[in-house]
């Protein structure tokens, strides 16, 4: 069966309560509590790449798509490597605006109306069920008029769902991701995006790590 916005898996539903749980009570198997659990802490690592697609196609609006709670954008210095400052991300990126979307945060989970210049997605798809990341995907670059920028972990998460299984349900090497990214855009060849794609491998001092980054915007 081919699922869609209108008719997502059953396991998307399910899902979709287990993370509204988690946004509500936090992550009992870590420790961690609700104000800390999907805060958006994913985001700042990616800012300086989002930033660049920014500058590249003049984008002055952005929606976060998968936001997590979206205290990524309140108030703090951020810093660059020149030593300049800005207060905040919305300002570092030099946007007009910034919308969050996260079906699964009571404050975010209206689903967006009209389109924006660009649309982000950090840490956010691995966490979809296989069979309705096709569709997500599409809704992603519907949203987009200038660029799409994703980041995905190709590995098991250290949180839990309060099931108790992984927080990270679609573990896919680089390459389906690459393909499946490759095959959305191509319907939409007016739109710059660009995907990282992170990797692990156990080494003898733990985890390595590298990242794959793949698009038009390179």
């Amino acid at each position: 069966m081919r699922y869609s916005r209108a008719n997502p898996s059953p396991r998307y539903t399910e899902l979709q309560q287990l993370y509204c749980q988690m946004h509500e009570e936090g992550e009992r198997f870590l420790g961690v509590p609700p104000e800390k659990t999907f805060p958006g802490s994913s985001l700042p690592a990616q800012a300086g790449r989002i930033k660049r697609l920014i500058v590249q196609t003049g984008a002055l609006t952005v929606l976060d798509y998968g936001s997590g709670k979206g205290r990524q954008y309140e108030p703090h210095t951020i810093r660059d490597a020149s030593g300049a400052t800005w207060a905040d991300v919305i300002d570092y990126w030099g946007v007009d605006e910034v919308v969050c979307y996260d079906p699964c945060y009571a404050p975010f989970s209206r689903l967006p109306s009209g389109t924006f210049d660009g649309v982000i997605c950090t840490d956010v798809l691995e966490h979809c069920p296989e069979e309705d990341i096709p569709w997500i995907v599409e809704e992603i670059f519907s949203y987009a008029t200038r660029f799409v920028f994703a980041n995905v972990a190709c590995f098991p998460a250290r949180k839990r769902l309060p099931t108790g299984e992984n927080a990270h349900c679609t573990i896919r090497p680089a390459a389906w991701w690459q393909a499946l990214l490759e095959e959305a855009a191509a319907r939409r060849p007016g739109i710059a995006w660009e995907v990282w794609v992170q990797s692990s491998v156990e080494g003898p001092q733990g985890p390595q790590y590298s990242e794959l980054r793949f698009g038009n915007a390179l």
